[in-house]
């Protein structure tokens, strides 16, 4: 009990310590899980072996680790009711965010245990890309909450990261619906990047 009473009464454990330490985390979170996923499509590619301890996916694994720490964190404000509504939203959308990561996460690796390597189009990739736009899109409100603290710096940066993961996700599903004729490079780049069609 004083350890828990200890953590509240610390300066980490202030709402705007919390809320700036989240904001970070959801930002940065995505950008190292999907730029560590192109790093694994890339590994593909250059057909390097395939398993579950690649540096590639420990990267992944430790950019939605950062995307749950964020979400833990922001549970913990939700529970205190510290944070006023306009900061709710984007929390929310953090914690939603990284559950759909992980469950998705889960899914993925049941997927490959059951059907191999898959692509980039499967049932178990775009939820968890669906969960990094939710992330990224709590993020960019936080920050845009705090955008008169020093972290108003990464604003321009979550933008473009939102962006690109929402034009990413677009693409994908363009390629479900395009079928054969746009996954023949696809294919090559993402090996058996269309298997699931």
């Amino acid at each position: 009990m004083k350890l828990i009473q200890r953590f509240s009464n610390s300066t980490f454990a202030k709402t705007s310590t919390l809320v700036s330490v989240i904001s970070v985390l959801a930002v940065m979170g995505p950008v190292i899980t999907v730029s560590s996923g192109f790093w694994d499509a890339i590994s593909h590619l250059l057909k390097e072996p395939e398993y579950f301890w690649t540096i590639q996916h420990i990267t992944v694994y430790f950019g939605v680790s950062l995307i749950s720490s964020a979400a833990i964190l922001g549970i913990i404000l939700l529970i205190r009711k510290s944070i006023n509504h306009s900061l709710k939203t984007g929390i929310k959308l953090v914690i939603i965010g990284a559950g759909v990561q992980i469950i998705s996460g889960f899914g993925d690796s049941l997927s490959h245990e059951v059907y191999g390597i898959d692509g980039l189009i499967s049932w178990s990739h775009q939820p968890l890309e669906a969960g990094l736009i939710l992330a990224s899109l709590g993020g960019f409100l936080i920050l845009k909450n705090r955008e008169h603290t020093k972290l108003k710096v990464l604003l321009p940066f979550s933008i473009i990261s939102l962006i690109f993961f929402t034009i990413w996700l677009g693409f994908n599903f363009v390629l479900i619906f395009g079928h054969t004729i746009q996954c023949i490079p696809i294919y090559e780049i993402f090996s058996s990047g269309c298997a699931i069609l």
